[in-house]
C-alpha cells in the first residue's frame, strides 16, 4: 500500500480504547504523528507506551469532547506540538441502548450520549474548521454506525445521534468541498470494543438482527462461552460471523491513507456472514 500518512498528524478522539486505540497505533505504524485524546489517562498512558516502544510519536491529551473549551484547547495544543492538524478522527462514543419503556433507568445515559454523539463532533469539528481551512486541506473522519441508517426498536435515541452525524457529516462535505475531505464511517455489530458495556437493555439489541434475534443471540453466547463455530470465525469463510476491532481500525487508516485529492465519502465494513439488517 502507498504510503500517505507519513509525516501527517492526527487527533483522534477516544484514543485510550476500542477502535480509536488501534487507529492511533495503525497510523503510528505508517509514519504518523498521533495525537489522542481521551477521559482516561491510563488508558491514553498504555496507549503511548505501545506506540512509543515502535518508535513512533505519540502525544497524550486528556479531554472531554462534550466540552467545547477543552477539544479547543486540544487542537490548540497540536498546532503547538507539530505544527498542523491533517486529520481529525471522530471516534468517541457510546451506545446505550433501550426501549422507550425503560426511559426510568435510561434517560440519563441517553443524555450522555446525545453529549459525546452529537456534541462531541461539532465540538470536534469547531475545533480544528478554521485550522484546516486556513491551512487549504485537511480530512476529519467521523465514527457513525449502521443504526444511523433508521430507526429500530430499541436504538431510538441511539441511531437519532448517528442519523446525526451522518448529516453533519454531508453539510461539512458540501460547505468544505475542495479544502476538507469528509470520510463516515459506519461500522455494524462489532464485538470487543466496550460499546456494549453501555447497553441498558440487552433485548434492545432485537432491532440490530430483527427476524435473526434468536440465532444472533445464540452467536453471541457461543463467542462469550469460546464454542462459536470455527466457519463463523474464519474470516475466509463467507459466514464469517463478525468482523474484529482490527479490521474495523484498518479499514478506517485506509480511508485515510489516501491522497489529498481522493476522498472515500462513506465506509461500511460487515462481515458476510453477519445478522444484522440494518
Amino acid at each position: 500500500m502507498t504510503n500517505h500518512l507519513s509525516g501527517k498528524t492526527l487527533v483522534v478522539t477516544g484514543a485510550g480504547s476500542g477502535f480509536g486505540r488501534l487507529v492511533c497505533e495503525y497510523a503510528a505504524e505508517f509514519g504518523a504523528r498521533v495525537v489522542g485524546a481521551d477521559v482516561s489517562a491510563e488508558g491514553l498512558d498504555a496507549v503511548a507506551e505501545e506506540i512509543r516502544a515502535k518508535g513512533g510519536e505519540f502525544e497524550p491529551v486528556i479531554a472531554d469532547v462534550t466540552v467545547k473549551e477543552q477539544m479547543d484547547r486540544l487542537a490548540q495544543r497540536t498546532v503547538e506540538r507539530f505544527g498542523a492538524i491533517d486529520v481529525l478522527v471522530n471516534n468517541a462514543g457510546v451506545m446505550p441502548l433501550a426501549f422507550y419503556a425503560d426511559h426510568a433507568d435510561a434517560w440519563q445515559a441517553w443524555d450522555r450520549c446525545i453529549d459525546i454523539n452529537v456534541k462531541g463532533v461539532v465540538h470536534g469539528i469547531a475545533a480544528v474548521h478554521d485550522i484546516m481551512m486556513a491551512q487549504g486541506r485537511g480530512h476529519i473522519v467521523n465514527v457513525s454506525s449502521i443504526y444511523g441508517n433508521a430507526g429500530s426498536a430499541g436504538s431510538g435515541v441511539y441511531s437519532a445521534t448517528k442519523a446525526a452525524v451522518n448529516v453533519l457529516s454531508e453539510s461539512l462535505r458540501i460547505e468544505s468541498q475542495g479544502l476538507i475531505k469528509v470520510t463516515v464511517v459506519k461500522p455494524t455489530g462489532v464485538p470487543g470494543t466496550g460499546l456494549g458495556g453501555g447497553i441498558i437493555n440487552r433485548a434492545a439489541l432485537v432491532g440490530l438482527a430483527g427476524q435473526n434475534f434468536p440465532e444472533y443471540s445464540e452467536r453471541v453466547q457461543q463467542r462469550a462461552a469460546g464454542t462459536l463455530p470455527p466457519e463463523l470465525a474464519d474470516e475466509n469463510n463467507p459466514r464469517y460471523a463478525s468482523i474484529t476491532p482490527e479490521q474495523l481500525a484498518r479499514s478506517i487508516v485506509y480511508a485515510i491513507n489516501q491522497p489529498w485529492g481522493v476522498s472515500i465519502a462513506e465506509i461500511t465494513v460487515r462481515a458476510t456472514g453477519e445478522l444484522c439488517v440494518i
